[in-house]
């Protein structure tokens, strides 16, 4: 487990690139490989990286868009984990 620090900066990593698909009716990161079909959690999330937004803005957007909601932060944490590790994003 990585302890990521909220001032730390979350970027797409080179070759990803984060569209809405019509065809599969939801956000879908593009990578050389291929392509992953995300949820509507997942693309709040990655929909506000854009390498210049830090962990705690990116909480704070997404807490004041959906008040009240138990453990966001902890989730949007572990997710910024996941993505970390699969590769989708870079945190500097």
């Amino acid at each position: 487990m990585i302890d990521f620090q909220k001032s730390q900066v979350p970027v797409l990593r080179p070759g990803f690139r984060l569209q809405w698909e019509p065809i599969q009716n939801s956000h879908v990161l593009l990578y050389p490989e291929g392509m992953v079909k995300l949820n509507e959690s997942a693309a709040q999330v990655l929909l506000l990286i854009d390498g210049e937004r830090q962990i705690k803005g990116i909480i704070d957007s997404l807490s004041d868009r959906f008040p009240n909601v138990p453990g966001l932060d902890e989730d949007i944490l572990a997710f910024i984990e996941v993505a970390n590790a699969q590769h989708w994003i870079q945190v500097r």
